[in-house]
């Protein structure tokens, strides 16, 4: 292949990568590939003096495609020139002193105020176009609405989002809906049509360079800079000032943060601190001359590949993870790398037992960064690991994706057994989503009988990330303890369409807490139900009809044991009232303990002030509350706790 055809495929390669990275949730390749395939082009760009129009080495950023508003920079925003060697770092600075900070990995953005208010915000973009983003940002976590300083001031930053938030956020979100790290997840918050989003992702913005501001002498010192912005308020990348003698050092310092470090970052920035000096250096097309980054030189380990686990999820991507001899990188031993997908997999030419090289991108999350054999012997399964059911290839926006088709299978459930264990229901503590869908994706949960048969798989779970045998015995006891449950609780833990708590409980009281009745009731029967209409009739009919869900209880009534109630326990005293519960409680422990009382005595509890509520439960019945006026408008008694308890004879 001429030198030419191989630009030109890399150039393609690259592209491509960069277009689902920056505009989808989904990588073609890691950054270390991506970053060793561009420096490949860039040799060859320099050796043959030929530079294709559509080369990424022309242009930074990604290409804007969105609906949000665009706006040309007034002067180019450039990308920074890089290296991994800490001598060429040194040599670069010379005897000048600069500010070393935080590369942070996220979404740059450029804010401009004026007497003191934030007038507009405009993501970086191509570097020669960005959005215009001034909504989202008036609701990103830490940004200052109103600033002292009453000139034109213009900075740039980076928005950002932890890897803590990232965490939260991603588990919050159904598979198909993910990102793969706080990178992308940023650049989806930041770019959304409607604020609400951005607002809920905890967006963070720190700032790294002040571009203007008018008639401010800063004693010529990119410092100085810094330091004004945090006295209007910004929160700042975290930086040192250094030397050539404390270069290495402060490189170092940073290097063993990282892992402690809670903001994505994919290695270092220097920029002189003395301002009139970077100016004069100017800049090339792409590069400041004032400013440089430092990447990290990856620590790779040799190790061979054991085999391929297929990760089933709940939206039916069915993801390969790569098992490998254990080795160390970056003072931890890792033995797993996620593979993301198919595309990734064949573009890496994996087989059994070749010999692969790892390594931690951002020095935390461990990726394959080369396959030096390429034996490509993997067989792609033809049947789901969870549920046995055949599986086929799906083109995602360019990136092949494994599916399971069948619709039943547990691991799309995945939701549905978190409401199955959550407190209201089986209340099985520690089994977090994320829990769930780890034993499901590893074949230890099949069914929902087989969360109380968890101790029976001791070594596997022992071995989970964030699992170790004192977790184990804590999650099997709780299994043990949920065994003993009440009718009401287990039919609300089913999921049955339309069917609540309260109405659970009403259902079960009326027919005398007796699960065989419970799942022969006829529709017409619970219409007779107070509080239970046609709609929540034919849903809880239809579900116990269903051959599937019949054979997932039955299972369910080998393991799980009913308490003996008898329906004239209950006091039916409330029935037929309606409640709303407001403000905070003094006596009870919150509002769901109010409510459990009320809803265990035949009342009803709603969200909001209606003709037919009868009582607002308020200790502050003083309130301007929406709730306090709708219910002084419409004559609805407001009642304290004091108030509840001795009126209804609640015994505390």
């Amino acid at each position: 292949m001429t030198d030419i055809s191989y630009m030109k495929e890399l150039v393609a390669k690259l592209n491509k990568a960069s277009e689902v990275y920056y505009q989808g949730k989904d990588e073609l390749m890691d950054n270390f590939e991506y970053d060793h395939l561009y420096d490949e082009l860039l040799e060859l760009e320099k050796k043959s003096g030929i530079v294709l129009a559509q080369s990424p080495t022309n242009h930074v950023g990604y290409e804007v495609l969105s609906a949000l508003p665009k706006e040309t920079h007034k002067s180019p925003m450039l990308s920074l020139d890089k290296t991994k060697d800490i001598e060429q770092l040194v040599s670069w600075l010379g005897d000048k002193e600069g500010l070393l900070s935080w590369k942070m990995d996220g979404l740059t953005i450029v804010l401009t105020y004026n007497n003191g208010k934030l007038i507009k915000a405009v993501t970086r973009g191509n570097g020669q176009v960005g959005e215009v983003i001034t909504n989202n940002a008036k609701v990103f976590k830490n940004i200052p609405s109103t600033i002292l300083f009453k000139g034109n001031l213009v900075l740039r930053g980076e928005a950002v989002i932890s890897y803590s938030e990232f965490e939260k956020i991603n588990n919050l979100l159904d598979e198909e809906e993910r990102y793969k790290n706080p990178r992308n997840l940023c650049s989806g918050s930041v770019r959304q049509l409607n604020n609400e989003i951005t607002a809920k992702r905890n967006v963070e913005f720190f700032a790294f360079a002040l571009v203007e501001a008018e008639n401010v002498d800063f004693d010529n010192s990119q410092e100085n800079k810094m330091k004004f912005l945090q006295e209007q308020g910004f929160d700042t990348v975290e930086y040192k000032r250094v030397n050539s003698e404390t270069l290495a050092e402060t490189v170092k310092w940073f290097s063993d943060n990282i892992t402690s470090n809670d903001y994505p970052s994919d290695g270092l920035v220097l920029i002189y601190d003395d301002i009139a000096y970077g100016d004069l250096l100017g800049h090339t097309s792409k590069f400041p001359r004032n400013s440089i980054a430092f990447k990290w030189a990856d620590e790779t380990a040799k190790t061979k590949l054991i085999s391929i686990e297929w990760s089933a999820s709940r939206t039916g991507l069915i993801n390969p993870i790569a098992i490998f001899e254990p080795v160390e990188l970056e003072g931890t031993t890792v033995s797993r790398a996620s593979v993301h997908n198919l595309s990734i997999l064949e573009h890496l030419q994996l087989g059994i037992s070749d010999t692969i090289k790892v390594y931690k991108a951002n020095m935390i999350i461990p990726q394959i960064a080369e396959n030096l054999t390429k034996s490509s012997n993997i067989d792609i399964p033809k049947k789901c690991p969870v549920c046995g059911m055949e599986t086929s290839i799906h083109n995602d926006n360019g990136v092949k994706v494994l599916v399971c088709e069948n619709k039943n299978c547990l691991a799309k459930k995945i939701k549905s057994i978190a409401h199955f264990v959550s407190r209201d229901a089986m209340n099985i503590d520690g089994l977090s989503e994320a829990t769930i869908e780890k034993l499901v994706s590893k074949g230890i949960l099949h069914e929902l009988a087989g969360l109380f048969n968890l101790d029976k798989y001791k070594d596997e779970i022992t071995k989970m990330e964030g699992f170790g045998e004192k977790s184990f015995n804590k999650l099997v006891k709780a299994a043990e303890n949920a065994r003993k449950t009440t009718v009401a609780r287990f039919v609300y833990s089913l999921g049955i369409p339309n069917t609540g708590l309260s109405n659970a409980k009403a259902i079960c009281r009326h027919l005398d807490n007796n699960f065989d009745k419970v799942r022969q009731v006829s529709k017409e029967e619970l219409i007779e139900i107070d509080g239970i209409g046609e709609v929540i009739a034919q849903s809880f009919a239809n579900f116990f009809a269903d051959d599937n869900n019949n054979k997932v209880i039955d299972n369910l009534l080998k393991v799980i044991e009913f308490d003996k109630e008898e329906n004239s326990t209950y006091i039916e005293d409330m029935a037929g009232i309606n409640f709303v519960i407001t403000g905070k409680t003094n006596i009870f422990t919150n509002r769901n303990a109010v409510k459990a009382i009320i809803e265990s005595r035949g009342g009803k509890v709603t969200g909001s002030v209606t003709s037919k509520t009868n009582f607002l439960i308020n200790n502050d019945i003083t309130s301007n509350s929406s709730k306090n006026k709708k219910a002084k408008e419409i004559g609805i008694p407001i009642i304290t706790e004091e108030e509840f308890i001795k009126q209804f004879n609640i015994e505390i």
